[in-house]
C-alpha cells in the first residue's frame, strides 16, 4: 500500500467541533508560592454522537457457495454457518438448520447442501438463530445472479446467465428500469466499490439474433454500511503519572467483513500525529492554561482507496471542580408572611465554568438555572413553601451541596366556615346542636370564638390545623343568627352567619266534622276541621278517608285547617287528619261518618206461574230500589189501594205473594221509603184469562163492596174517637216517647196486621160444606190497653178466628178487656199462603 494513498484524508466529511474533556488530577506549581500547590482536575468528555452498532449481535452468519441467491433448478448450493469468534469451536457439537421457520436438519458440521427454494437459517446450541438467507431455484430461461450481502467498498459481480440450451448474442443490465450496461462478449457486470448510490432493483435481458429476447428475474441490491463513523474517546493512561492521555478511534466491522483491515489516522488541528492499523494514540497533555486548546480527530479507512470516515473534532480542556456553594435568603429571617417575596442566592466561590445551579426544598428540585457566575431565585411564598432549602452547584466534575436553611411561611387565617350539626335550619326544641368553626388556611395558633346575635357563647384556641366545636341544647329562645371568628395574630376573620330556627313539634291533632244535620244525607256538604294545640308553624294538614288522601292545607298561624267535602254514598267510613311541621307527622283519632242515601225509584216485577195469569194463580210481586240506605220499607198497591208492606233491614228488595181472583186485574205499583222520602214505582198492568160467568161474580162484587163500605165507616169512627180525647187534655198529639224515625216515616196502620189481607172475600171458592168457616171481627181497644202488635194503630184490633178442622168457635182466643166489636163477617178462608208479605 503506498504511503501517498494512506496520507489521503477524509477531510471532505466536515464535522462540527465537539469538546473532549480529560478527567485527571494534575499538580501544577503556584506562581506565587514556592511550596504551595493547586489541585486541578482534568476531565475527558466526549460529546460526539455515536452511530452504528455498539456490538455485534451474537448470531451466526450464513455464506453461500457459489455466492448466488438465484440458481437454476437442479443445481446445488452449499450453505456454511459461520460462528463468531467468542464461541469456542470445540464447544460447538451440532448445527441446526431451518427452512421457512421449520426445523430442516441437524448436522455435526457447519455446512449443508440444498436444492430447494426458501429462506434458510442456522443456529448452534449456544447461539441465537442467524439472519435468513433467501435462495431461489429457478426454471426460467434467463436469471440474474447476485451475492446475498453487499457492503460499502465491495466489488460486486452481477451475472446474467442463460440455461444451457440458449446462446445469447447480447445481454443488457437494467437498474430501476434504465439500461445500465450492454455487452455482447460477457454475461458478468461489475460494480466497483459499491456505495449507497448503487442501491436499487436490477434485472437483465438477453437477445438472440434472428430469434427472440429473454428477461430475467429482478434482484434488489441494498448496500450495507461497512463500519459506522468513528468516535474519538480519551482516557487516562495508567502507565504515565498524569501526564498523558490515550485517544481511541472507535468503530466496528460487521461479522461478514471481520477480515477487512482498517487503517487509522490521528490529527491535531491540521497535523497528522499517527498512521497505522492501531486504533489508539497516546499523547501528552498540553498546558492547562492555554486559552486556545487544539482540536483532535481521527479517520478510519478500508485499504488505500476504500471507504473512509472521519470522527468529530474535539478539544481537551482542564477544569476546576466547584467548591461548596452557600445559600442565602433575602430578606433575612426564618419567618416570612405568605404572599411576600423571598430571594434565594446560591454561589460557589471557585470552579470552572459553566456551573449548573439547582434549588431544592426538602429534597425536591424546585428550580434549575442556566449556568451563571452567581445564582438567584426569586419566589413568591405560599403556605406549602415552609421547610428546609438547599442548593447545588455542578460543572460536570461532581455536584456540591450547600448547608440547609429553614424557612417558615406564616399564613394569615382565612375566613372561617361555620357549620351546624345536624344540618338544616330547623331543629326541634330540646335537641343538641353542634357548632363547628374551621378556617381552611392559617398558621397556628388560631383563636376561635362563637356568637349568637353578637352575644359571645365561648372561645377556644388550637395549636394545629382543624376547627373547634361547641355543643348547645336549644330552646325556642335560641332561634336566630350564629357566626364565629378566627384569629392567628394577623387580623380576625368572621364567618358568614347561619340561621337557626328552633321549632316545637306538633301535638296530636283533633279532627271534627261539622254537618248540616244530625244525620247527613247524600248531597250534603260537610266541613272537616283539623287542629293541633301545639306546634311551630307552618303546619301542613292532610285529610284522609280510610287512609286515602282527600286534600291538604298549609297553615302559617295557629289556626285550624278545614276541608269541605260534598257527600256521596261512598263517603261513609272513618275519617282522620294529620299534622306535620317538618319535625314528625302526627295522626288524629278516627272519626266515623255515616252517609244516608235516599232511595231511588223502585222497580216492580210480577212473576206468574204461566205465560198468562189466570184466576187462582199465585203471583209474586217483587219491589226493589237499586239505591238507598237500609232499612227500606216497601208498600204494594193495586190501583192505589194498599195491599201490604214489608221491610228490608239490610237493603235489597221485598216480595208479596198474591192469589189471584177476578178482581185482581188492573195496575199494580209499589213504594220504597227509608225515611228520606218515599219513591213510587211505575205502574205494572195485570190482566187475567179464564174468568167465569157464574153467579158468584155479582155476589162477590156486592159482598166486597159492602164489606169495604162498612170497614171504611168503622175506620173513620175510630179515628174521630181516638183523636177527640187528646185534644181535650189527654195525651199530646206529638208523643215525645216516640222515636224520630216513627214520626218521620208515616207507616200505615195495617203494617203489623197480616189478618187484613185475609179479610179479602173469596166468594168464588165459598163452599160451606167443604170449607172452613172464618169468623172475623174488628174491635175498638180503649186508651189504656195497648196490644203488642201495634200500640199506635188506629184500628185497635183486627182479629181472625180460624177454627181447626171441625172445632167449635168457642175455642178462639180471649178478647182484650174493654174491647167492643165494630165489624164482624163470616167468610170462607183461602189457604194461608194466598196473601203473605215476604221480604
Amino acid at each position: 500500500m503506498s504511503s501517498s494513498g494512506l496520507l489521503w484524508s477524509c477531510a471532505s466529511q466536515e464535522s462540527k467541533p465537539a469538546l473532549l474533556l480529560l478527567r485527571k488530577a494534575l499538580i501544577w506549581p503556584h506562581p506565587r508560592a514556592g511550596q504551595a500547590f493547586m489541585l486541578l482536575w482534568v476531565s475527558v468528555l466526549v460529546l460526539a454522537p455515536v452511530s452504528g452498532k455498539s456490538e455485534a449481535a451474537a448470531k451466526p452468519v450464513i455464506s453461500l457457495h457459489p455466492p448466488w441467491t438465484v440458481v437454476f433448478t437442479g443445481e446445488t448450493v452449499t450453505l456454511t454457518c459461520h460462528v463468531l469468534h467468542f464461541h469456542a469451536p470445540e464447544k460447538i457439537k451440532r448445527f441446526l438448520w431451518y427452512l421457512e421457520g421449520r426445523m430442516l436438519r441437524e448436522t455435526p458440521g457447519n455446512t449443508l447442501e440444498v436444492r430447494d427454494s426458501g429462506q434458510y437459517r442456522c443456529q448452534t446450541q449456544d447461539s441465537l438463530p442467524s439472519d435468513h438467507v433467501s435462495l431461489t431455484f429457478s426454471s426460467a430461461n434467463l436469471i440474474l445472479q447476485a451475492p446475498p450481502f453487499v457492503f460499502e467498498g465491495d466489488s460486486v459481480v452481477l451475472r446474467c446467465r442463460a440455461n444451457a440450451e440458449i446462446t445469447l448474442d447480447t445481454t443488457t443490465l437494467h437498474r430501476r428500469g434504465e439500461v445500465l450496461s450492454v455487452s455482447d462478449e460477457s454475461s458478468d457486470f461489475r460494480i466497483e466499490q459499491a456505495s449507497l448510490k448503487d442501491n436499487g432493483d436490477y434485472r437483465c435481458s438477453g437477445f438472440k439474433n434472428g430469434c427472440c429476447s429473454y428477461s430475467s428475474n429482478t434482484i434488489n441490491i441494498e448496500v450495507q454500511e461497512l463500519f459506522p463513523r468513528p468516535v474519538l474517546t480519551a482516557s487516562l493512561s495508567p502507565t504515565v503519572s498524569g501526564k498523558s492521555v490515550t485517544l481511541t478511534c472507535k468503530t466496528q466491522l460487521p461479522p461478514l467483513r471481520s477480515d477487512v483491515k482498517l487503517w487509522f489516522r490521528f490529527f491535531e488541528d491540521d497535523h497528522m500525529l499517527q498512521l497505522g492499523l492501531e486504533s489508539f494514540l497516546k499523547i501528552s497533555t498540553l498546558t492547562t492554561r492555554s486559552r486556545d486548546p487544539p482540536y483532535y480527530w481521527c479517520e478510519a479507512q478500508r485499504g488505500s482507496s476504500g471507504v473512509c470516515k472521519q470522527s468529530q473534532k474535539s478539544q481537551l480542556h482542564v477544569q476546576i471542580p466547584v467548591s461548596r456553594p452557600v445559600l442565602t435568603l433575602s430578606p433575612r429571617g426564618a419567618s416570612v408572611p405568605e404572599g411576600h417575596t423571598v430571594t434565594l442566592t446560591c454561589k460557589a466561590e471557585s470552579g470552572s465554568f459553566p456551573i449548573l445551579y439547582q434549588f431544592l426544598r426538602e429534597e425536591v428540585v424546585i428550580q434549575k438555572m442556566e449556568p451563571t457566575p452567581g445564582m438567584k431565585s426569586v419566589m413568591s411564598l405560599r403556605a406549602e413553601h415552609s421547610g428546609n432549602y438547599y442548593c447545588t452547584a455542578d460543572n460536570g466534575l461532581g455536584a456540591q451541596r450547600s448547608l440547609p436553611v429553614y424557612l417558615t411561611v406564616t399564613v394569615p387565617v382565612s375566613r372561617p366556615v361555620l357549620t351546624l350539626s345536624p344540618r338544616g335550619a330547623l331543629v326541634p326544641e330540646g335537641h343538641t346542636v353542634t357548632l363547628t368553626c374551621k378556617a381552611e388556611r392559617g398558621s397556628p395558633r388560631i383563636l376561635y370564638k362563637f356568637y349568637h346575635e353578637n352575644i359571645s357563647l365561648g372561645s377556644r384556641s388550637v395549636l394545629s390545623a382543624g376547627g373547634v366545636s361547641l355543643r348547645v341544647t336549644v330552646t325556642v329562645q335560641d332561634s336566630g343568627n350564629y357566626f364565629c371568628t378566627a384569629d392567628n395574630g394577623f387580623r380576625p376573620q368572621r364567618s358568614e352567619a347561619k340561621s337557626l330556627s328552633v321549632k316545637v313539634p306538633v301535638s296530636r291533632p283533633i279532627l271534627t266534622i261539622r254537618r248540616p244535620r244530625s244525620q247527613v244525607v247524600e248531597g250534603d256538604v260537610v266541613e272537616l276541621y283539623c287542629g293541633a294545640r301545639k306546634g311551630s308553624p307552618p303546619i301542613l294538614y292532610r285529610f284522609y278517608h280510610e287512609d286515602n288522601a282527600l286534600g291538604s292545607s298549609r297553615v302559617y298561624s295557629r289556626e285550624e285547617a278545614s276541608f269541605k267535602l260534598p257527600l256521596s254514598a261512598e263517603h261513609s267510613g272513618n275519617y282522620s287528619c294529620e299534622a306535620d311541621n317538618g319535625l314528625g307527622a302526627q295522626r288524629s283519632e278516627v272519626v266515623p261518618l255515616s252517609v244516608i242515601v235516599p232511595v231511588s225509584h223502585p222497580t216492580l216485577t210480577l212473576r206468574a206461574p204461566g205465560a198468562q195469569a189466570k184466576v187462582g194463580d199465585m203471583v209474586e210481586l217483587r219491589c226493589e230500589a237499586q239505591r238507598g240506605s237500609p232499612p227500606i220499607w216497601y208498600r204494594f198497591y193495586h190501583e192505589d189501594v194498599p195491599l201490604g208492606n214489608s221491610s228490608a233491614p239490610s237493603g235489597g228488595g221485598a216480595s208479596l205473594n198474591l192469589s189471584l181472583t177476578a178482581e185482581h186485574s188492573g195496575n199494580y205499583s209499589c213504594e220504597a221509603d227509608n225515611g228520606l222520602g218515599a219513591r213510587r214505582s211505575e205502574a205494572v198492568p195485570l190482566s187475567m184469562s179464564g174468568l167465569t160467568g157464574s153467579r158468584s161474580g155479582p155476589i162477590a162484587t156486592g159482598v166486597t163492596g159492602g164489606l169495604f163500605s162498612t170497614l171504611g165507616f168503622g175506620v173513620v169512627a175510630l179515628l174521630l174517637y181516638c183523636r177527640l180525647p187528646r185534644k181535650a187534655g189527654g195525651r199530646p198529639t206529638s208523643d215525645p216517647s216516640r222515636s224520630p224515625a216513627d214520626s218521620d216515616v208515616r207507616e200505615p196502620v195495617y203494617r203489623n196486621a197480616p189478618a187484613w189481607l185475609e179479610l179479602q172475600p173469596v166468594y168464588s171458592n165459598v163452599n160451606p160444606k167443604g170449607g172452613e168457616v172464618v169468623y172475623s171481627e174488628v174491635r175498638r181497644i180503649p186508651q189504656g190497653s195497648k196490644p203488642a202488635a201495634n200500640s199506635d194503630s188506629v184500628l185497635g184490633l183486627l182479629r181472625t178466628h180460624l177454627p181447626s178442622h171441625g172445632q167449635a168457635a168457642s175455642h178462639r182466643p180471649s178478647d182484650p178487656p174493654g174491647s167492643s166489636v165494630i165489624y164482624s163477617q163470616v167468610k170462607v178462608a183461602c189457604p194461608s199462603a194466598c196473601v203473605a208479605p215476604q221480604s
